[in-house]
């Protein structure tokens, strides 16, 4: 059966062969994904390709940019030679690999079954400049070095490694990076073949990820060795095959005997204490061609391409988790997206909380005289103002619009000793915003509005009340219920608070009216309300 692999963008300089493995392939902008694409209009997980005995077929996994085959939208399509697959803006094309068995499941490893002729450590390797300066034994090596004197190379070696560490001191895309590293080895080291495999965080495999052929060599399916690639991460040693295909012991090894491999060199890639990869190289046609000095060379060199592919997923988990933030506090308040930062989760907790509840006048009326566009209008600017200038800068918590009602707690997430002081200060913010916000729509020729606010404090049961993927967090009981009946006895334009809060209040200076006693829906006996006077307050 012939191995097909994708062309990303063909025909121009960053054209891209990614080959395709048997089963399922995915696709998408997550380093988790079997084909990395950097390309900022595809999805973390865009889509799947998946290769089976009775043909190729390619599926979108709920895309925000979609994936279409030739130029027309699709959400499962049959793949044929030539198709132009575009996922989001970043084009592709699928073409008909050369033909090959399929790939067969790999036995476990023990180290007898290869041929090592050295083994080297990553941590025997960290060059530094008194370490570099020794004489180095050498046989016939495949470094491009005109020096033959040991000291000399060992040398130029270091300038090289210099050279390379210069290269990678920049974060790049993980493509872009593992490109650079491949062509800096070939510029380096007379190689046929190389590839680089990294750690699927989620499966916990070796996956190719970028690959590179001297000229002349043909392009087929797997070329390196899984035998020697998985005992190098297993090992976390880079080893030196020399002359494989001869070796009795591999016999069992499909790479190395179809493909005729003479020598193979590996070595791991670990930044600090785990491997996250591996780098394999080879050679198809001359025996003893890899000697000790190489293979101590190319763990220098892969010491380097380590950390600075750490670095680059370090980078990127970093531009992740703020594009997530940024995600957080655009659609949850900024108290649920820290706590969510910090605890991954938002337990149901019992918190005492001052709730507030502000609704505008007469907005019923007012919006059966206005298109439903002008009331959308009027309504985002209202609360750009009432929740991001007011509510969060007095650190609350918004729980929920309803329609033109807003609902908002202090307390919860997180609980501070000035909690309902916090509130009322927020509650006159707003009424003076509204005044505020009044006096340039009146200059518009806007309609002009008033609100009413309910104050009340007491507890809660505070939390996500969903799913663990659908979050909603909410304050449930009858303090929340209480505060939307005190704010349903305000009149425009009033702040009353609840006898809850008034206890709770530390500030007796500001200027509340005491009420009568007031029944309400759902509750037996009267409440007793405070008037605030918020006109007499400054504005803060």
């Amino acid at each position: 059966m012939d191995l097909p692999y994708l062309i990303y963008a063909p025909g121009t300089p960053k054209a891209k062969t990614h080959q395709l493995k048997f089963g399922v392939n995915t696709i998408g902008r997550g380093m988790d994904n079997s084909i990395v694409l950097f390309d900022e209009s595809l999805s973390r997980q865009h889509a799947e390709i998946a290769l089976a005995q009775d043909g190729v077929t390619i599926t979108d996994r709920n895309s925000l940019n979609g994936t279409f085959v030739n130029e027309s939208k699709i959400n499962h399509s049959k793949l044929k030679n030539g198709d132009s697959i575009r996922f989001g803006k970043a084009i592709c094309q699928f073409v008909e690999g050369i033909a090959s068995p399929p790939p067969k499941l790999v036995q476990n490893d023990t180290d007898s079954e290869i041929s090592i002729l050295k083994q080297v450590s990553p941590e025997q390797t960290r060059i530094t400049i008194p370490n570099s300066l020794y004489p180095v034994t050498t046989d016939i090596s495949i470094l491009k070095l005109s020096q033959q004197d040991a000291s000399l190379r060992a040398m130029a070696k270091l300038e090289i490694l210099l050279q390379v560490s210069k290269e990678f001191a920049s974060p790049e895309e993980p493509e872009n990076l593992l490109e650079k590293i491949l062509n800096l080895l070939f510029e380096i080291m007379h190689v046929d073949r190389a590839v680089i495999l990294l750690v699927n965080q989620l499966t916990g495999q070796l996956e190719q990820k970028a690959f590179k052929l001297r000229p002349g060599i043909p392009v087929i399916g797997q070329f390196y060795s899984k035998k020697i690639t998985n005992f190098v991460r297993n090992k976390g040693r880079a080893i030196l095959s020399d002359d494989a295909c001869i070796d009795k012991r591999l016999r069992n090894s499909e790479s190395v005997v179809i493909q005729g491999i003479h020598g193979a060199m590996c070595a791991p890639l670990k930044p600090r204490e785990s491997v996250i990869g591996v780098l394999y190289v080879d050679n198809l046609s001359l025996s003893h061609v890899y000697s000790g000095e190489d293979l101590e060379f190319l763990t220098c060199l892969t010491n380097q391409a380590a950390i600075a592919i750490d670095n680059s997923q370090l980078y990127q988990q970093i531009q992740a988790e703020a594009v997530m933030r940024n995600k957080l506090e655009r659609f949850f308040p900024q108290a649920v997206s820290r706590k969510l930062r910090e605890e991954g989760n938002l337990g149901i907790v019992d918190r005492e909380v001052t709730a507030l509840f502000c609704d505008i006048s007469q907005f019923t009326e007012m919006s059966s005289q206005m298109a439903p566009r002008q009331i959308i209008e009027m309504l985002n600017e209202y609360f750009q103002v009432m929740v991001e200038e007011i509510v969060f800068a007095y650190e609350g918590t918004l729980e929920k619009y309803i329609g033109d009602a807003l609902f908002a707690v202090w307390g919860a997430p997180y609980q501070q000793a000035d909690d309902p002081e916090r509130a009322i200060k927020a509650a006159i913010a707003m009424q003076w915003a509204v005044r505020r916000l009044n006096h340039q729509w009146r200059q518009q020729g806007r309609r002009t509005i008033s609100i009413h606010i309910g104050l009340n404090t007491g507890k809660v049961a505070a939390g996500n009340i969903g799913s663990e993927k659908l979050i909603q967090y909410a304050a449930i009981g009858d303090t929340t219920n209480v505060t939307s009946r005190i704010c349903g006895v305000a009149k425009a334009g009033e702040i009353l608070i609840s006898q809850g809060t008034f206890a709770k209040l530390r500030d007796r200076t500001l200027p509340l009216e005491r009420m009568p006693p007031v029944k309400v829906k759902g509750k037996e006996e009267a409440l007793q309300l405070y008037r605030l006077l918020w006109e007499q307050v400054p504005l803060l």
